[in-house]
């Protein structure tokens, strides 16, 4: 505020020059009443996706982290066609899928494995190692000895085709891009670079054996620059002692020794550039700081490596906080413990003192703990110089003990809302042909696949053709919507066809818990609501009670619907249950066929191997439904007069009161006595009577008549008319 105060105050009096001193007087008087914000280490970066520019580094990943990487190699999109429908009086449906082949490099150091993978923020692969779209990947680890992928080598050319040794990369073939827009999706690893606890010696050298410093609560890091980089960001956390005095290089920890080595009385110098004088030794203790370290930011781990902060415990000072920038992965409680630590510290080391010995303790090295002559406390040796007045000695004070201790507190990591992580179920199938509705060509079967699974993470089936010769041949995809799929738990009751079935109903279990099931007033059951398949037959519910755990109750039930009356007395527990509303999917008749025993197979992410299904009313969409209310008068003269009433394919809806449309090429009908397999005697009308005369009837041997329509393509169920005697 002060200085947009002062600037322009400053405009006003002296023109640019005042307005420049304005603001410089109220920048000093805004940072003593606000205080500066102060940044400890780099900045945290935001989880940037996967990018392609030449030239750029390739990091080092320790530990676990979460990383972005670098496509290093791609193919075009490939277009993927498939046709459905197009039968007999039915619209061709083609749809388009894309594809595409690509690599990711993930870093220059081998890694171990692959973790999760996101894609534009959604799981690409799982915990459990699954691709949640259609593709396969391969891992290449990044050892000395790999070789190249063969994808990229069939394409490019052996000759052209790198192995990338000592790189680790991703290779995608043929990953399906439709929930991605049609394009290669922005990505994110986890990257598993060392399975257990990683050291400073991993990430400072392999071969330096003098780093092999722990670093607890550190899940991972990731170094792109020059180690001392990662030197510098471990400082404000892990303090670490560095001696290039002796004849190797040794980094280390603090030491703690059991205890600290007495200093001689310093040692006076003659020099007059010598620090000290007469005394030997200056002290030094440099201003307090406005704040202390405050604020801790870092990779949260319980939080997909999203930037996570944590507070140490205290007042807060006035101004902005001081924040500790520490880009690694670590839990909440070791992140909170680290800022405890870093806040409790940031006072004492800002006293230092410089002393001066006269003969050269080995020792005495940087990072040893030590106590002088007339001076309190323990001090830490940061450097020293040998000089000709003596041996130099650079000390800061050392922490008390004690005074770093992380207090009992409660830790919070935050929350975030994170992808769903399921295994891909496995596919539920029902495959069934369904009587004419009337419209289009009644000379084509309709033939549909109803599939579902117990999980909503389901993502679709492929449907295909089984003949029974081992080769599938494919019909289309299923979509993703699932169909409402479940089985009985009781057998239903026979029942009338032409009345409500107000009885005890049915119990079905449904493939998931979740999916819901309806009423139908009558009104709503006249126009077609709440049709099912049960088994072979198809039925209309008025009423479904749910008795919980995906527990149906369906009952006030209309019965045979669609001519399938004659599975009324066939039910049993355990046959498949379909709810037929707009989720079964259309298959094109001509590619399924009329091979006896033909089976429909839907393969998904979450099978094993095809899943089966037999078609089910096979033939009742060319087969006529049975003729209904038979007829049979006597004649005075002994004849017999049967009638019946003929039912037409596609004719379910009975609006003016006269017969429907025949749908078939001619009307005939058999009649048949005794067996209808090995009947003794056959009639054929024309037309829906038959008469018989008495003498007729005398040479015929007792048993019962039925009659079945002949229709274009097959016969109808047989109707019983009545026993001759």
């Amino acid at each position: 505020m002060a200085t947009l105060l002062l600037s322009a105050v400053g405009t006003a009096l002296g023109g640019p020059l005042g307005g420049a001193i304005g603001a410089l007087a109220g920048r000093a008087i805004d940072g003593a009443v606000l205080g500066g914000g102060r940044g400890e280490g780099p900045r945290l970066k935001e989880l940037a996706p996967t990018t392609s520019t030449y030239g750029q580094v390739l990091p080092r990943h320790f530990g676990r982290m979460r990383v972005a990487g670098a496509i290093i190699w791609a193919t075009d999109l490939v277009e993927h066609r498939e046709s459905q429908g197009g039968g007999k009086g039915r619209p061709s449906v083609t749809s388009y899928t894309y594809t595409a082949s690509f690599a990711v490099a993930l870093g220059s150091r081998p890694i171990a494995a692959i973790g999760r993978i996101w894609a534009d923020g959604n799981l690409l692969r799982g915990e459990g190692g699954d691709l949640k779209v259609g593709g396969a990947m391969r891992l290449h680890h990044g050892w000395g000895d790999q070789a190249p992928d063969p994808l990229i080598a069939a394409a490019e050319g052996l000759a052209r085709c790198p192995a990338w040794r000592g790189s680790a990369y991703v290779v995608f073939e043929d990953l399906e891009l439709g929930d991605f827009f049609n394009r290669i999706p922005a990505l994110t690893f986890e990257v598993i670079a060392d399975p257990g606890a990683f050291t400073l010696q991993d990430v400072v050298d392999p071969q330096l054996a003098e780093a092999a410093v722990a670093l607890p609560g550190i899940a991972g890091l990731t170094c792109e620059g020059p180690v001392a980089d990662v030197l510098r960001q471990l400082d404000p956390v892990l303090p670490i002692a560095c001696d290039a005095g002796g004849e190797r290089l040794v980094i280390a920890r603090e030491r703690l020794q059991d205890a600290p080595i007495v200093l001689p009385e310093a040692a006076v110098a003659v020099e007059d550039d010598a620090f000290g004088g007469l005394s030997g030794r200056t002290r030094r203790r440099e201003a307090l700081p406005q704040a202390a370290p405050e604020i801790l930011r870092y990779y949260d781990l319980d939080r997909d490596y999203q930037p996570g902060v944590q507070r140490a415990t205290g007042r807060m000072a006035s101004g902005q906080p001081w924040t500790v920038e520490l880009p690694m992965a670590m839990a909440a409680t070791d992140a909170r413990a680290l800022a405890e630590t870093v806040a409790r510290r940031a006072g004492w080391r800002r006293e230092t003192l410089s002393w001066r010995c006269a003969a050269l303790d080995p020792a005495v090295a940087p990072g040893a703990l030590v106590t002088v002559p007339g001076l309190g406390g323990r001090w830490r040796v940061a450097e020293w110089e040998w000089r000709a007045s003596g041996v130099e000695l650079t000390l800061e004070r050392a922490v008390p003990t004690g005074a770093d201790a992380v207090p009992a507190a409660p830790v919070d990591p935050g929350r975030i809302n994170p992808p769903p992580d399921l295994p891909p179920p496995p596919t539920t199938l029902a495959a069934f042909e369904l009587p004419w509705d009337g419209t289009g060509n009644g000379d084509a079967p309709t033939i549909y696949a109803a599939a579902s699974a117990e999980t909503a993470n389901w993502r679709g089936a492929a449907l295909y053709v089984d003949r029974g010769d081992g080769a599938l041949e494919p019909l289309g995809p299923s979509g993703r919507t699932r169909g409402l799929i479940g089985e009985a738990e009781t057998a239903l009751a026979p029942a009338h066809p032409l009345l409500f079935d107000r009885g005890a109903g049915v119990v079905i279990r449904l493939v998931d818990p979740a999916m819901d099931l309806i009423d139908a007033s009558g009104r709503q059951l006249a126009l077609g609501a709440n049709r099912a398949l049960l088994g072979d037959e198809i039925i209309q519910f008025g009423r479904a009670e749910p008795l919980g755990a995906g527990r149906w109750r369906l009952r006030l039930l209309l019965r045979g619907c669609g001519g399938t009356e004659a599975a009324l007395a066939n039910h049993v527990a355990g046959e498949r249950f379909v709810l037929l509303d707009g989720r079964p999917v259309a298959l094109d008749p001509a590619r399924v066929g009329s091979v006896p025993g033909v089976q429909i197979a839907a393969v998904g992410f979450g099978d094993d191997a095809p899943v089966l299904a037999p078609i089910a009313l096979r033939g009742v969409g060319l087969r006529p439904p049975a003729p209904v209310h038979p007829r049979v008068a006597a004649a005075p003269d002994g004849a017999l007069e049967l009638g019946w009433t003929r039912r037409a394919r596609g004719g379910w809806a009975w609006r003016d009161g006269v017969d429907v449309p025949l749908q078939e090429q001619v009307e005939r009908y058999i009649v048949t006595l005794g067996d209808p397999a090995a009947p003794a005697a056959v009639w054929e009308p024309s037309e829906p009577r038959l008469a018989l005369s008495a003498a007729t009837l005398a040479a015929l041997p007792t048993g019962a008549l039925r009659v079945r329509q002949q229709g274009s393509h097959a016969l109808s169920e047989p109707l019983f008319l009545t026993t001759l005697a």
